[in-house]
C-alpha cells in the first residue's frame, strides 16, 4: 500500500506570525524571521500537538540546538522524534526559500527605507521635544521587549543612534560567556532599521576592503566575536 503524502503548508499571510502545519503538528513562528541575516535562521517557535504546546527559541541552522529541540518536543508532546525532525527540516527549507524570495523582491523594488508621513514626522518632533527624553526613551526600550539592563540598553541605543553623526560612538561589550552580551546587543539593534545595519560574526584583517567606498557610511556595524579582529 502506497503511503499518503505528508500534509505540509507554510502560511506567510501574517509575516509576524508565520504558521506551518505538518500532519498533526501546528507550528507558529512568533515574531516572524529576520530578512537581513542569511547566515542564521533564528526563530521563536510555538509547537502544538493536540491539546499540548511548547515554546522555544533557537537557530534552525544550528544542528545541536535543533537536535535538542527535537528531543524536547518528542518528550513533552509525546510524539515520535522522526516526525518532529522531519517537520523542522521541512520548516527550515520553506522558511529559507520564503526569505530568499522576499529578499529578491526587495532588490527588484529598490530602496525600502520607510518614509515618514507628515503626521508621523510631527509626532516624532513632539516626542523628541517633550521633557525627560532620556527617561522616556529608556522606558520605551523596555516596552519594546528589551527586559532588564536599563542603563546598558539605553547606552547601547544612544551609541547605535550616533551612527548618523560625523563622528559616531563605539561600544565593546565585555563579560563572561553566557551572561547576555550578544542577546542585549541583538535586542537593542532590533530597534534600528535593518537597512542601516550590517551584522558580522567575525572579521578578517582585510574584511573592509570588500565593502564599497560609501557602503559603511552611517551604518551600525555589529561584530559578534572580537577575536582576531584587532588588525581590522
Amino acid at each position: 500500500m502506497q503511503d499518503l503524502p505528508t500534509k505540509r503548508h507554510l502560511d506567510t499571510t501574517n509575516p509576524e506570525n508565520i504558521v506551518f502545519d505538518y500532519d498533526l503538528l501546528h507550528i507558529s513562528i512568533l515574531g516572524g524571521i529576520r530578512m537581513d541575516m542569511l547566515d542564521r535562521l533564528r526563530v521563536t517557535l510555538k509547537v502544538k500537538f493536540e491539546h499540548l504546546s511548547i515554546r522555544h527559541n533557537l537557530d534552525l541552522y544550528n544542528s545541536n540546538q535543533v537536535d535538542k529541540l527535537v528531543r524536547l518536543i518528542a518528550e513533552r508532546l509525546e510524539i515520535g522524534t522522526s516526525v518532529v525532525s522531519a517537520s523542522l527540516l521541512d520548516l527550515t527549507d520553506l522558511l529559507e526559500n520564503y526569505r530568499l524570495e522576499e529578499r529578491e523582491k526587495e532588490l527588484k523594488t529598490g530602496d525600502q527605507r520607510k518614509l515618514l508621513t507628515a503626521e508621523e514626522t510631527q509626532a516624532a518632533k513632539l516626542y523628541l521635544s517633550a521633557p525627560n527624553l532620556m527617561e522616556r526613551t529608556k522606558e520605551d526600550i523596555g516596552k519594546s521587549g528589551v527586559i532588564g539592563e536599563e542603563n546598558n540598553r539605553l547606552l547601547e541605543y544612544l551609541i547605535f543612534t550616533s551612527r548618523k553623526k560625523e563622528n559616531p560612538l563605539h561600544v565593546i561589550s565585555l563579560g563572561s560567556s553566557g551572561n547576555g552580551k550578544t542577546h542585549l546587543q541583538e535586542k537593542v539593534a532590533e530597534l534600528i532599521p535593518y537597512e542601516d545595519k550590517i551584522e558580522i560574526t567575525t572579521l578578517s584583517e582585510n574584511a573592509y576592503y570588500y565593502f564599497g567606498k560609501q557602503q559603511l557610511r552611517n551604518k551600525l556595524i555589529q561584530i559578534e566575536d572580537l577575536d582576531g579582529a584587532d588588525g581590522v
